[in-house]
């Protein structure tokens, strides 16, 4: 039997004052999930539980059945992957956000609100040429990579994730990292120069370098869980965590990594995936974002086509049975805009059972051993 998940990232929320307690997933329309939870269980779950911090990438590699020992620091080695890059070991990678700025120097933005697609693009080409020491490379919208050599100061400074760092003074929040490194001080005092050019509406603009890490080597999915496995995202940290296991994880035409992705081409995908491997991981990165922009209503619209656009015709047109679990990885709040560690829903259900699943899932260990089956424990 197949197996499919369906991780809808960021899927938790807090209660919404707004309605009346209610979260994003409880107010989506989502029939097809109900169906599965009906076939099913509905449990209520939290991957990352106490030990590890509440991202994507932390819970995505333990719902793949990565021992928590093997877990990189940070993603952005993971997010270079993605783009069929690597670096040596004298080299490290962060990842870098445009991000926005009020009139006294708060951060109000992590994406480079205020700036238009085409903008952001723009300065892309501009930073790409901004440096000899540093290689700047864009990945989509306001997010990027920056190459350089590797500096223990840099690798040990801790820079708080911007979406976690609302209305926080931006100089404060980059010091560290600018005393770190004087190749970095100066790349930083010449992009300012750059984005000074686009400050607007009482906004100004700058570069936010974070999360420094350097080449990881991880067993594959198949070492660990002794069955292959392929990926459906278009979000650079799960494709890389793909690239990463030795998962195959094509790149998608027409998807995004916000509630505008073409859930048809996911759905496409999927099927074929489904056709040449026993598992199957598809990945919908917008509730996260949505989330982190305060936009429940957005998240909840987003759910709501996921059930429609995806699960539905996915089980209406299913001939073999097919063992399936919907869950998120970590729980972001609409209401902080910031990951937690609290449970989140998760559904698992084998479409052609009539009896009930053949185990309880009350963690992410019982997550993994149900949809891959024959894997041992890893985590």
């Amino acid at each position: 039997m197949h197996s499919l998940m369906v991780l809808i990232d960021g899927l938790g929320d807090d209660p919404i004052p707004a309605w009346n307690g209610q979260t994003p997933f409880a107010k989506a329309a989502h029939p097809f999930m109900d169906y599965l939870c009906q076939k099913g269980e509905l449990g209520h779950i939290s991957i990352c539980e106490d030990d590890v911090p509440p991202g994507s990438l932390t819970c995505i590699l333990r719902l793949l059945g990565v021992p928590t020992g093997l877990f990189p620091s940070n993603r952005a080695y993971l997010e270079l992957l993605a783009r069929n890059r690597d670096v040596s070991e004298y080299e490290m990678v962060l990842r870098c956000n445009v991000v926005s700025q009020d009139g006294i120097g708060r951060l109000v933005s992590f994406n480079g609100m205020g700036l238009t697609g085409r903008e952001l693009e723009e300065l892309a080409g501009k930073f790409s040429s901004l440096s000899s020491d540093i290689e700047f490379i864009h990945l989509s919208d306001y997010r990027n990579l920056l190459i350089m050599n590797r500096s223990e100061p840099v690798l040990q400074t801790v820079t708080a994730p911007p979406h976690e760092s609302m209305g926080l003074p931006v100089k404060e929040l980059l010091q560290d990292l600018q005393a770190a490194s004087l190749v970095m001080k100066v790349f930083m005092r010449e992009s300012e120069a750059i984005l000074r050019q686009y400050n607007r509406n009482g906004l100004t603009y700058t570069l936010y370098p974070w999360g420094a890490s350097c080449r990881t080597e991880l067993p594959s999915f198949e070492q660990l869980n002794h069955i292959p496995g392929a990926m459906v995202s278009q979000t650079e940290i799960v494709r890389g965590i793909g690239k990463a296991l030795k998962m195959e994880a094509p790149e998608l035409q027409y998807c995004t990594a916000d509630i505008d992705t073409d859930i048809r081409e996911k759905l496409a995908v999927t099927r074929k995936l489904l056709s040449r491997y026993p598992f199957v991981m598809t990945h919908f990165n917008g509730a996260d974002e949505a989330a982190h922009r305060h936009d429940y209503e957005g998240k909840a619209g987003f759910i709501a086509r996921i059930d429609k656009e995806f699960l539905g015709p996915l089980l209406e047109g299913l001939n073999e049975p097919l063992r399936i679990v919907v869950c998120g990885d970590h729980v972001t709040s609409s209401v902080t805009g910031k990951h937690t560690r609290a449970g989140g829903p998760v559904i698992a259900a084998e479409t052609k059972r009539n009896s009930p699943l053949p185990y309880e899932i009350k963690t992410y260990k019982d997550i993994v051993k149900f949809l891959m089956k024959a894997s041992e424990e890893n985590g």
